[in-house]
């Protein structure tokens, strides 16, 4: 199996990690936080602006690496807080209009940088 790595230079890296892994005809899209990058800041009290970024910051991923939203076929939602659902729900809807991925969410104890909301997807190529 032959795999390549996209980093980009528009998004930060917090680790040791890829933003997104190519194998197989899949994108597997490391989860991207709402950070703004133009900005030099993280949304951490906005759950609304802050999936709008985070979801913005995956399109650009996928639309630097040669995909799109429209080709992702799994998604996971992490919320800092499970009360920020529908709100959250309100953004992800816009961000995939027909035809929505498979998805999960859930609540964990912590994001890092305090974040409100971090999203993982797995696309086709």
């Amino acid at each position: 199996m032959e795999k390549k790595v996209h980093d980009f230079d528009f998004l930060i890296k917090g680790g040791p990690y890829s933003h997104i892994i190519e194998a197989n005809g899949f994108l597997f899209v490391s989860g991207m936080t709402p950070i703004d990058i133009e900005k030099g800041i993280m949304i951490t009290d906005d759950i609304t602006k802050g999936t709008e970024l985070a979801l913005g910051n995956v399109k650009r991923a996928l639309t630097a690496a040669g995909s799109s939203m429209e080709k992702v076929v799994r998604a996971t939602v992490y919320l800092r807080d499970m009360a920020d659902f529908n709100a959250m729900n309100e953004v992800y809807k816009t961000f995939f209009p027909s035809n929505p991925p498979a998805r999960t969410c859930v609540a964990v104890k912590e994001i890092p940088g305090s974040s409100p909301v971090e999203v993982e997807v797995i696309a086709l190529k």
